[in-house]
C-alpha cells in the first residue's frame, strides 16, 4: 500500500538554450585567461555540465527561482560550486536559461524569464 512498483518519473530531455552555453563559455574562458587557471575553468565546466545531468533526472527536486515565480512554480534553479543554472520545466523537456554567479542580483536573473 501506499507505492506503486515500477512507476518512475518521465525523463525529460534536457535543452541548453543559446544564452547558457554563451555563459558557460563566458565563464571558462574567465577563468581560463583572465584568471589563468586553465584547469581550474575545465574542472567549472565540467561541474556545470553533470549538474545540468543531474537536473534533467528529477528537475522537481531543486528550488524554486524566487526571481521568477509562478503560480505553477515551472522556473528553478540549481547551485554548482558559486554558480545558479537557472532552468525552465514543461512537459517535454528541462530548458536551461542561462548560468550566473551566486553573488549576483536578483535582477540579473529576470531577463532569462525571455530565453528561448
Amino acid at each position: 500500500m501506499g507505492k506503486q512498483e515500477g512507476k518512475t518519473a518521465p525523463i525529460r530531455e534536457i535543452r541548453v538554450s543559446s544564452n547558457a552555453w554563451r555563459n558557460i563559455n563566458e565563464i571558462t574562458a574567465y577563468i581560463a585567461i583572465v584568471n589563468k587557471q586553465p584547469l581550474n575553468a575545465i574542472k567549472v565546466g565540467d561541474n556545470i555540465f553533470e549538474a545540468i545531468e543531474k537536473i534533467g533526472t528529477n528537475p522537481f527536486t531543486y528550488k524554486e527561482c524566487e526571481a521568477l515565480t509562478t503560480k505553477t512554480k515551472i522556473y528553478r534553479r540549481a547551485i554548482c560550486m558559486s554558480w545558479l543554472i537557472i532552468f525552465k520545466i514543461s512537459a517535454a523537456e528541462v530548458l536551461i536559461l542561462g548560468v550566473i554567479h551566486g553573488s549576483r542580483k536578483p535582477s540579473a536573473i529576470k531577463p532569462l524569464k525571455r530565453v528561448k
